[in-house]
């Protein structure tokens, strides 16, 4: 009998681990509960320059230059270089989306508060690692567009006056904190005009600031 009830408790401590392994595992994030917080290194992976080509097979080894933006896309960062983010028209924002549509970019999900350019506790980790990746060696010096964009809630011009204000307040913690230069990161917003998910208009992913590198450290213009 004793033999029959150790047999049964046996199948039963199986079938107990069985089950717990076929449940899903939950999904793991970085920092608090619902933030999806970024590292340094996988915003530098992000914006870090294409690997360079090549040398065709015969010629000497030297040194080679990260391609150059052409210079249609150096004139218009030279003429938005410092400007505030309220003064750009539509054609300039329009101008600097495509300019910025190829370059090394990352989608950082960093939240304000309610109705408010004010950093979210929450997202300090993100901006912070921001921060430290524009400073390191492999990207200090580029010029970067700072883009902030909204979700479809609210009007038009409520959208895209704090996508403006957004973006200026990330750029103003990076220039106070980690002392980068201003007029190396222009800030655009575009509200609600560019959703990354059309089909979800409401959905979180849409409330976004983008990065951008738009020229690197050997051909940014000072």
């Amino acid at each position: 009998m004793r033999s029959a009830a150790r047999g049964l408790t046996a199948i039963l401590s199986i079938m107990a681990i069985g089950a717990a392994l076929s449940l899903p595992a939950s999904p793991a994030f970085a920092g608090d509960g619902n933030s999806k917080n970024v590292t340094e290194d996988e915003i530098v992976r992000a914006l870090a320059p294409p690997p360079k080509k090549p040398l065709t097979r015969g010629l000497s080894i030297a040194p080679q230059a990260d391609p150059a933006p052409s210079a249609v896309e150096t004139k218009l960062i030279q003429s938005v270089r410092g400007r505030s983010t309220r003064s750009l028209s539509s054609t300039e924002r329009e101008e600097i989306a495509s300019a910025a549509k190829d370059k090394p970019n990352i989608d950082l999900e960093i939240t304000f508060d309610y109705n408010s350019a004010n950093i979210s506790a929450k997202s300090l980790a993100s901006v912070q690692a921001l921060g430290r990746a524009l400073t390191s060696p492999d990207l200090k010096g580029s010029t970067f567009v700072v883009a902030g964009h909204t979700d479809a809630a609210g009007g038009e011009g409520y959208n895209q006056d704090l996508s403006e204000r957004r973006a200026d307040s990330i750029k103003r913690y990076l220039v106070d904190k980690y002392s980068i230069s201003a007029t190396d990161l222009v800030t655009v917003g575009y509200g609600k005009s560019k959703l990354k998910d059309p089909s979800q208009p409401m959905a979180e992913v849409n409330r976004r600031v983008q990065v951008v590198n738009m020229e690197n450290k050997t051909t940014a213009s000072k």
